[in-house]
């Protein structure tokens, strides 16, 4: 069976897209409480472990401390299009 698709994840597949198809038919107020309720339904996504607090944590009291580390908006847009084209 090597290659084939398994008809469980077919099926897991086929009514998340369901799923998805009458949330997005959903008027935008209802659409949000949806949202609002399936992310209070997840764990959170930054621990401490992962350093992902801790480094912004750290690069803000960087630029606290000497603000010409900072880039101006219109450089960071450039640097971000130049590493998309390369």
């Amino acid at each position: 069976m090597l290659g084939k698709t398994p008809p469980i994840t077919l099926a897991f597949v086929a009514r998340i897209t369901e799923v998805e198809k009458l949330a997005l038919d959903l008027p935008e107020n209802q659409r949000a409480v949806l949202a609002a309720h399936l992310l209070r339904s997840l764990p959170p996504v930054l621990h401490d472990e992962d350093e992902g607090i801790a480094e912004a944590l750290r690069r803000d009291a960087e630029l606290d401390a000497d603000a010409s580390l900072a880039i101006p908006l219109k450089e960071l847009d450039q640097r971000i299009g130049r590493r998309r084209r390369s």
